[in-house]
């Protein structure tokens, strides 16, 4: 005997509704050392395109993505360079033939920056923060330190060719300091001193 199945009679809301979003290793305890763990958390995907990156995301939600332990063998070069997983090709051959590194497809924008742009960009910093003022370097640095994104992207030479001065005027813009408001404290503050001598 069949049982016939009604296509589409039934409406209304689902017969059970999740009170929480589904955790792939809720039951596991993950060590905080381990990849993918808070001390050691994924690298960020770099070299492929937005679909394949949402992809990959998705793997590392869901608990299926696996890590690669050693380099895998790229399908142009055929060397052992790909050093991300899920990945087909190695950073140099997606770049220089400007495909996505995962499906290798040819893409206008890839996501994600590679190592040495980021090494560029340190560099870069370093040395606006080696040319810069004492008071702006330390302005600077404690910025870095608190990580508040208020410093402007813009290079860190002007056209006059000073070094240090382009950065920084971002932070003053946002934080309302100025060489003049700096001279008014610090005379309110000699000021304070000489009536507390007195």
């Amino acid at each position: 005997m069949r049982v016939k199945m009604s296509s589409g009679s039934r409406k209304g809301p689902p017969k059970h509704q999740n009170q929480y979003a589904w955790k792939p290793n809720g039951s596991r305890k993950i060590n905080p050392t381990e990849v993918g763990g808070k001390l050691r958390p994924y690298s960020e995907v770099t070299g492929v395109c937005l679909r394949c990156k949402e992809q990959i995301e998705w793997k590392r939600k869901y608990g299926k993505y696996k890590p690669l332990t050693e380099p895998a063998k790229c399908q142009r070069c055929s060397k052992r360079n790909v050093r991300q997983a899920h990945h087909n090709l190695c950073n140099s051959c997606a770049k220089e033939h400007s495909i996505c590194a995962k499906c290798s497809c040819r893409v206008g924008n890839i996501v994600g920056r590679d190592i040495s742009e980021i090494e560029a960009e340190q560099k870069k910093l370093e040395e606006a923060i080696k040319n810069a003022r004492e008071r702006d370097r330390r302005t600077l640095l404690r910025t870095m330190n608190r990580g508040n994104p208020c410093i402007s992207k813009k290079s860190p030479a002007n056209d006059d060719g000073e070094a240090g001065e382009a950065s920084f005027e971002g932070h003053e813009e946002l934080t309302g300091d100025s060489e003049d408001n700096d001279t008014d404290e610090d005379e309110a503050e000699v000021a304070s001193s000489d009536k507390i001598s007195e």
